[in-house]
């Protein structure tokens, strides 16, 4: 990977994946679109319940309050699960369709938020299926899938630094 950085000329942001990069990206992009789509099909507090990566992704506004969290969730989740599918499909369509090439992206500014918001919905995602819940947990890696999964979370934190810190530096142009 190429980190992303600022274009000197024209704004936006740019960076370049190798193919196996991009086949983790896609895969994963793919995965919260899908997760998403389900969670505006089925907005109820059941498909949190069900999946906990989705319990992440959607939580419940208040939490000592169960009916005023159903409430909630009944008017914002179908709309919140719909923006987040569009991020997950952003980052899908940036990413193009070739396959097993190295891909160079070049993002404005509303396609880097989108980019910033799947990124973090993907490793929250992550995280929930690791059981990392706070700063600082290791998470259960206790075989060669978790250690992979952690590695990508770990990879997708440094991807997500280095894009907020090119937006940051795009800002200022």
């Amino acid at each position: 990977m190429r980190p992303f950085r600022a274009d000197r000329h024209g704004g936006g942001v740019h960076a370049r994946f190798e193919a196996a990069e991009v086949d983790v990206l896609r895969r994963f992009a793919a995965d919260a679109a899908d997760r998403a789509e389900r969670a505006a099909d089925g907005a109820g507090s059941s498909a949190a319940d069900a999946d906990p990566a989705l319990a992440r992704l959607l939580p419940d506004a208040y939490p000592d309050d169960p009916e005023a969290s159903a409430e909630f969730r009944r008017f914002t989740a179908e709309r919140i699960a719909e923006r987040k599918a569009g991020n997950a499909r952003a980052v899908l369509d940036a990413l193009g369709t070739t396959r097993g090439e190295s891909v160079e992206v070049r993002l404005d500014d509303a396609q880097a938020q989108a980019w910033l918001r799947t990124l973090t919905d993907i490793r929250l995602a992550l995280a929930s299926g690791l059981g990392i819940e706070h700063d600082g947990d290791e998470g259960d890696v206790h075989d060669l899938e978790s250690a992979t999964r952690r590695a990508v979370y770990d990879w997708l934190a440094a991807v997500q630094e280095f894009l907020v810190l090119a937006v940051s530096r795009a800002s200022r142009r």
